[in-house]
């Protein structure tokens, strides 16, 4: 079985780097992204690790992680962009029949934000420290910090310790529909879900807050970006920018399906649709 999976991984590698078209459609629209882009993966590199393994009579499901490095060359510059997949392999009578990408999203209920009452609450002064955010980012991409609660879905729990790392201010404590914090076994709404961070920075004006632009072009190292791949209005996903392409573009780091330095678009996701929608946040602080 194992050798099987090892396979499978060696002629993923293989279509990164070849103008052979396999089955993976995801390293199909990554490719097709960077061509777009200018770009192309000269080398990748595949490593699994299985995580658990399931037998039911002559049946078995094996989980497993795949850490991708993809070393991309765009117009002069080169950058490696890193993902970690989660997957499922089913094999009968050890024949693998099948193996799928584990996609880990949300739930669809979206908790009650209360929107502040800002002339009632204290002014709070801050830096935020870009270099820091970024920092912290690259170096939790793909771990978990002990200090934090870890969750199944991931991503916004990790931008908002960014954005707290970076120097960004708690405040709210202990309503969880409203403010942006962490205490220990507790934290708002907005620390944790995707949507509910969304409508935060769009709404803030005391403490952490951020400003709205249109292009992400104009984004900073240390802002964030959210998405809503559905595009039906709920926000399922947060990333936070840790570099720029050739052009001046940002990529991105993110958890759930951990990444490093991954287009900000995020075309190659296994949750992409047509009508994905994005909001992209600049943090603004009182420098």
């Amino acid at each position: 079985m194992i050798d099987q999976l090892q396979r499978l991984l060696e002629q993923r590698v293989q279509q990164c780097v070849s103008d052979r078209q396999a089955e993976c459609s995801k390293i199909e629209r990554k490719k097709e992204c960077l061509a777009n882009r200018h770009g192309e993966i000269v080398k990748a590199k595949a490593t699994g690790h299985i995580t658990d393994k399931m037998n039911n009579g002559d049946h078995t499901d094996i989980y497993y992680n795949v850490h991708f490095q993809y070393l991309i060359k765009q117009e002069k510059r080169y950058y490696i962009e890193e993902e970690v997949e989660k997957r499922k392999a089913h094999f009968y009578k050890s024949t693998l029949l099948t193996d799928e990408e584990i996609f880990e999203t949300p739930a669809f209920e979206i908790p009650e934000i209360k929107i502040d009452r800002h002339e009632n609450l204290e002014r709070i002064s801050y830096h935020y420290d870009r270099r820091k955010a970024v920092q912290y980012a690259e170096r939790w991409w793909n771990d978990y910090n002990p200090q934090y609660h870890k969750f199944d879905v991931d991503c916004t729990n990790y931008i908002s310790q960014c954005l707290h790392a970076g120097g960004a201010p708690m405040r709210g404590f202990s309503n969880r529909s409203s403010g942006w914090w962490y205490n220990g076994n507790s934290w708002s709404y907005s620390w944790s879900v995707a949507h509910s961070l969304r409508w935060y920075l769009g709404t803030s004006k005391v403490g952490l807050r951020a400003g709205e632009v249109s292009d992400p072009g104009e984004l900073q190292l240390g802002d964030i970006i959210c998405y809503d791949f559905e595009g039906d209005g709920r926000f399922n996903h947060t990333t936070i920018v840790t570099a720029k392409d050739a052009y001046g573009m940002p990529l991105v780091n993110a958890h759930t399906t951990n990444s490093r330095m991954r287009y900000w678009s995020y075309e190659d996701s296994s949750a992409y649709t047509d009508n994905i929608q994005y909001k992209f946040f600049t943090i603004i602080d009182d420098d």
